[in-house]
């Protein structure tokens, strides 16, 4: 296999180390989206370059692409013009520039088009899940779901002011960076028919996006959520609660530990116990996933559409906050 891998960050390392985990033999150019820096996992890479029309000179059957999200769609467009396959991380773009053209044209060439949102290969949240599949809680009614996280220890040995999660012109913003919990509040109950949201910039950091963000939402089921997003709290946070007719669901992402409550016992049980987890693991799995995807051509488990609908959430939070009402999606 011959691979691009767009953007060579943090996440962008990742995917590298791991491509040559799962496809030792692969050959992989990476494309530095901005030369110079130091980069220590290029040393994996086979040939590096500097401009996406010698990326693609390379040949290659699938593209990563990392790196800021407004400059992703650009970078996913000249790949699927040339029939290749695409892997691209999530949010899908700071936009809706250009997406349906991609979506079109991938569509239209019959390419593997994935979005990273790799919160669906975990498994404790993949347990919650089955377990609303197989009515353990009865109709969801209520999903309450947050994570926080303080933004300077997200990358240790990093400027975080120059990181793209600081900054407006690159996509950063806790909306769009923590959008994993827009993916699988959908993922979990559903499509969105509405919602309103309150965004705020509350803390000292040095960013020009929004650090706080809290969004109310009316699923298509008639169930309703709230969902708060933040890049300020220490120590971290990530939690889901679901509530149902007949019981509950809580995951804790921070102890990787998913509980359900039943309503005819009245007792609690562990469905994933609380444990040590390698978060590589489920990196490994979305991108083994994909790259099966692309040998079998079969749809991925989270497709270009579901990288729309995530980002068509956040916006619609960005217009609710900034306009004052109900946004209807």
């Amino acid at each position: 296999m011959r691979a691009v891998i767009v953007g060579l960050g943090s996440i962008g390392s990742r995917h590298l180390a791991n491509l040559k985990t799962i496809e030792p033999v692969s050959h992989i150019t990476v494309c530095h989206q901005r030369p110079g820096g130091s980069y220590s996992a290029d040393t994996l890479s086979n040939s590096t370059v500097y401009r996406l029309e010698d990326a693609l000179k390379a040949k290659p059957d699938i593209a990563i692409i990392t790196g800021p999200a407004s400059l992703h769609i650009e970078a996913a467009l000249s790949f699927a013009r040339q029939g290749i396959h695409l892997f691209v991380e999530k949010p899908l773009s700071n936009d809706l520039r250009g997406v349906d053209e991609l979506l079109e044209t991938c569509h239209r060439r019959n390419l593997v088009l994935m979005v990273g949102y790799n919160l669906r290969f975990y498994r404790p949240l993949q347990v919650m899940r089955e377990a609303l599949i197989e009515g353990r809680i009865g109709r969801p009614l209520i999903i309450q779901a947050e994570v926080g996280q303080y933004l300077p220890e997200w990358r240790p040995g990093s400027d975080y002011r120059q990181s793209v999660s600081a900054r407006r012109d690159l996509g950063g913003g806790a909306l769009l960076e923590l959008s994993h919990e827009l993916d699988y509040a959908r993922w979990l109950l559903g499509e969105v028919a509405a919602l309103s949201a309150r965004t705020a910039h509350v803390s000292d950091l040095e960013i020009d996006v929004e650090d706080v963000a809290d969004i109310i939402l009316e699923f298509c089921s008639g169930a309703q959520g709230s969902i708060h997003l933040d890049m300020i709290r220490r120590p971290a946070t990530r939690t889901c609660r679901i509530y149902g007719a007949k019981g509950a669901l809580t995951w804790d992402g921070i102890n990787h530990q998913t509980q359900l409550f039943s309503s005819d016992t009245n007792t609690w049980v562990d469905l994933h116990p609380a444990t040590s987890i390698d978060r590589n693991d489920m990196y490994v799995a979305g991108l083994r996933h994909f790259v099966e995807c692309v040998g079998n051509n079969s749809p991925p488990l989270v497709g270009g559409e579901d990288g729309l609908r995530a980002l068509q959430i956040a916006l619609a939070a960005k217009q609710s906050a900034s306009e004052g009402r109900v946004i209807e999606l």
